[in-house]
């Protein structure tokens, strides 16, 4: 059951070469969106994975904008937890907190409301797309220094010939799809 769902998911995710540049393959979730019963399977594989894997209580699902926006609450929603948002700079209300980051193309910059997170708290980060972990590892740097556990990162998919599980050091991290 689980290898159809994933191969229902796989069917849906489409490649653009030279997209947004030369030499760039783009992966486009767009018709992944378009179908309800892919866009199920992906949400059931990504809860199955985490039911498998956490035994302890998961408090929270921190999205990264904006496609972790997609799949984040939809999980949460699944699980029957919270939903945080993990924003690019300026677009929270109130006191935040924010660390900048490399990215494949550039510089940019993550924050989160101060509040958004209790100490102690546990939280699974969740992306669309993992490229060389810029973001994401940026997103663990945030969670961490307001004092939440980590539990696991995880996207829809990940590029693994840009490596970037390993800027997560010792945060496990786990995706529905690879690609090269």
């Amino acid at each position: 059951m689980a290898d159809s769902k994933r191969q229902l998911v796989a069917r849906r995710v489409r490649s653009f070469p030279d997209f947004p540049k030369p030499g760039i393959l783009f992966r486009d979730i767009s018709p992944l969106l378009k179908d309800p019963e892919a866009f199920r399977a992906s949400i059931e594989l990504l809860a199955d994975h985490l039911k498998e894997n956490h035994k302890t209580k998961i408090d929270y699902i921190a999205g990264l904008d904006a496609r972790g926006f997609l799949f984040g609450p939809s999980l949460a929603q699944k699980m029957g937890i919270g939903f945080v948002l993990i924003r690019k700079r300026g677009k929270l209300p109130g006191p935040t907190i924010s660390t900048s980051y490399s990215l494949e193309y550039g510089q940019a910059e993550l924050e989160m409301q101060e509040d958004a997170i209790e100490p102690g708290k546990k939280v699974v980060i969740v992306d669309d797309l993992m490229a060389t972990g810029g973001t994401m590892g940026a997103a663990c740097k945030l969670l961490h220094s307001l004092k939440a556990d980590v539990l696991e990162a995880l996207t829809l998919v990940e590029l693994t010939s840009l490596r970037g599980r390993e800027r997560l050091a010792s945060v496990p991290f786990f995706s529905l799809l690879q690609y090269d």
